[in-house]
């Protein structure tokens, strides 16, 4: 009975703190935090941040990046990118779309259920393919891990951890693989999911501006995220980023994206695009 009082009063302060955060305005200082740019940040990892960057700059928030060797030891889910906003720290897209909502701003609230429900359907399928593909490509595929993953992964530190650091993270995207069962796939095979993937996009979008007409939502900004990070990326072979390619309307919206919220939006702050290829 004690445990379950004591249960109740942490889960009562966590919500009065969670709605004091809400009460108080966006600060000037609020922080996106991610992997190394130039050296360490890996394909996935550099989409997922890209995405958050962007769904920010469509709600209007400033955010400061800052990259760290450290970021996803930082991170409380031990992923990236995470946002440091006052006193809260929130990791990933779907949490710090929330935590943002919490504070009266959101890219969605002009849709109905059904199309709420559609463009929740169609993050599903972003991170369920796209994010998945990146991982397995990253890790899974032996040349890719060698050449570019284990040694980015691991520049930032020095020997033996940098070895330990790496294999471990092989190791946990591969155990991940097999218990969705993609551990069995060949490369060529997950290059068709991202097809797959990238037609179901296509037909959605069509030829409107964004994938619910003339305003952008979350699915926008984590599409551009992932989109725009293939094909800007540099791996072992551009097999991934002609599957993009390969649809010139999501082409064209990278584009639109692109110009909209980072080339207007830095030549309005005289500040660099984080838009880099690596």
């Amino acid at each position: 009975m004690e445990r379950y009082s004591l249960i109740c009063e942490m889960s009562v302060v966590h919500v009065m703190s969670l709605s004091t955060a809400a009460a108080e305005p966006w600060p000037e200082k609020a922080t996106l935090y991610q992997p190394l740019k130039e050296d360490q940040i890996l394909l996935s990892d550099s989409a997922s941040s890209l995405a958050v960057q962007t769904f920010l700059r469509m709600c209007g928030l400033p955010v400061q990046v800052s990259c760290c060797a450290n970021a996803e030891y930082m991170s409380p889910s031990g992923k990236v990118p995470f946002i440091h906003v006052g006193n809260q720290v929130v990791s990933e897209l779907g949490p710090i779309v929330q935590f943002i909502k919490a504070k009266g701003h959101s890219l969605s609230d002009g849709l109905d259920d059904v199309q709420r429900a559609e463009m929740k359907a169609y993050m599903e399928l972003v991170n369920n393919m796209l994010l998945t593909a990146e991982l397995y490509i990253q890790w899974c595929d032996d040349y890719t891990a060698t050449e570019i993953s284990r040694p980015r992964y691991s520049s930032p530190y020095s020997w033996p951890l940098n070895h330990i650091l790496a294999y471990q993270k092989q190791w946990e995207v591969q155990r991940k693989m097999n218990a969705i069962g993609w551990s069995g796939k060949s490369l060529e095979q997950v290059y068709e999911d991202v097809s797959q993937c990238c037609q179901a996009l296509s037909q959605r979008l069509g030829t409107q501006p964004y994938f619910f007409n003339k305003q952008p939502t979350e699915l926008d900004a984590l599409v551009f995220g992932h989109l725009f990070t293939i094909l800007t990326t540099q791996l072992t072979n551009d097999e991934l980023a002609e599957k993009v390619k390969s649809y010139t309307n999501l082409l064209s919206f990278c584009h639109r994206i692109e110009h909209t919220y980072f080339k207007e939006h830095d030549r309005e702050s005289q500040s660099g695009s984080p838009l880099k290829r690596q």
